[in-house]
C-alpha cells in the first residue's frame, strides 16, 4: 500500500485528507492511502519518513513551506525562485531516500485566476508566509504588480493602516494568504478598511475551511467579485499527484 500523507502543525483545518480520499475511492485507486502527520517541530519529518517505508510523497502546510527546504535533497526551479515547498517526492532507493521538493501552489493560484487575469494590473497580497510567495510568483509571471501587506512593520511590505482609501483604489485584486478566517476561527479576517472595496474589486482568499469566508462575506456585500479557495485546493492536489507518480518529473529537480 501507497502512502501519501500532509504535513503541518495543526492540521485539524485542511480537506487533503478527504480530498484525496474521495479521489481515490472516485477513481478506484486501491492501493493508495493518505493520511495526516501532525508535527510539532520541522526536524520530525526526518523520524516520520525512516518510520514510514510506504510514504511516497507528502503535502506540506503552515507553518513548514519554508522550514522543510533545508531538509529536502533537490527542489525544483519554481520551489527555489518562489522560496516555499509544498509538494514533497520521495524516492527509495536501495539504501537512500532522496526527496523532491516542488511547489502547486502556484499552478492552483494561476488556474484560479485565469478567467480574470487581463484585468488585473496590481494586486495585494495579504502575508508574508510561504503561501504568499506562491502567489507572488503566479502574478508576476502574468505581469501584474504586487503588493505586499504585513502586520509587522518590515522591509518590502506595506502595514493594514497604510491601506489607504486612495491605494486600494488602484488595486483590482486583493488577495488573502494569512489564517484569517479559518475554522475554527471563522468570524476573523484581514484588517482592511472594507468600505472603500467594490464592484471593480476581486478577493481571492486561500482559505477554504469555510468555503466562503468574513473576508469574502464582507466583499459580497460591498459588491466585489469573489473567489475560494476551492479552486485552489482542487488544482494543487492534482499538480501534486502528478508530481508523486511521474518519475520523469525527477528531470525539472536539482540540488
Amino acid at each position: 500500500m501507497k502512502k501519501f500523507g500532509l504535513i503541518g502543525y495543526p492540521l485539524g483545518h485542511s480537506f487533503s485528507k478527504q480530498y484525496f480520499t474521495d479521489k481515490f475511492r472516485r477513481e478506484k485507486i486501491d492501493d493508495c492511502s493518505y493520511e495526516n502527520y501532525p508535527i510539532s517541530d520541522i526536524a520530525q519529518i526526518k523520524e516520520l519518513i525512516a518510520s514510514t517505508p510506504e510514504l511516497c510523497g507528502l503535502n506540506v502546510t503552515i507553518p513548514y513551506k519554508t522550514a522543510v527546504i533545508p531538509f529536502l535533497d533537490y527542489i525544483s526551479e519554481e520551489a527555489e525562485a518562489i522560496g516555499a515547498v509544498n509538494v514533497i517526492k520521495i524516492k527509495r532507493d536501495k539504501n537512500r531516500t532522496l526527496l523532491y521538493g516542488g511547489n502547486s501552489d502556484y499552478v492552483g493560484v494561476s488556474d484560479s485566476l485565469k478567467q480574470y487575469i487581463n484585468d488585473i494590473k496590481q494586486a495585494l497580497i495579504l502575508g508574508t508566509g510561504g503561501a504568499s510567495k506562491a502567489v507572488c510568483y503566479a502574478l508576476k509571471n502574468a505581469g501584474i504588480t504586487v503588493l505586499f501587506v504585513s502586520r509587522e512593520k518590515k522591509a518590502g511590505a506595506l502595514t493594514y493602516p497604510e491601506l489607504t482609501p486612495e491605494l486600494l483604489a488602484t488595486v483590482q485584486l486583493i488577495v488573502n494568504t494569512t489564517p484569517l478566517g479559518m475554522f475554527p476561527n471563522v468570524e476573523t479576517m484581514p484588517d482592511i478598511d472594507y468600505r472603500y472595496l467594490g464592484k471593480n474589486h476581486i478577493l481571492f482568499d486561500l482559505v477554504y475551511n469555510p468555503e466562503i469566508t468574513a473576508f469574502l462575506r464582507k466583499g459580497t456585500e460591498q459588491g466585489c467579485t469573489i473567489i475560494t479557495g476551492s479552486k485552489m485546493l482542487h488544482s494543487q492536489a492534482e499538480k501534486a499527484w502528478v508530481m508523486w507518480n511521474d518519475d520523469l518529473i525527477i528531470n525539472y529537480f536539482y540540488c
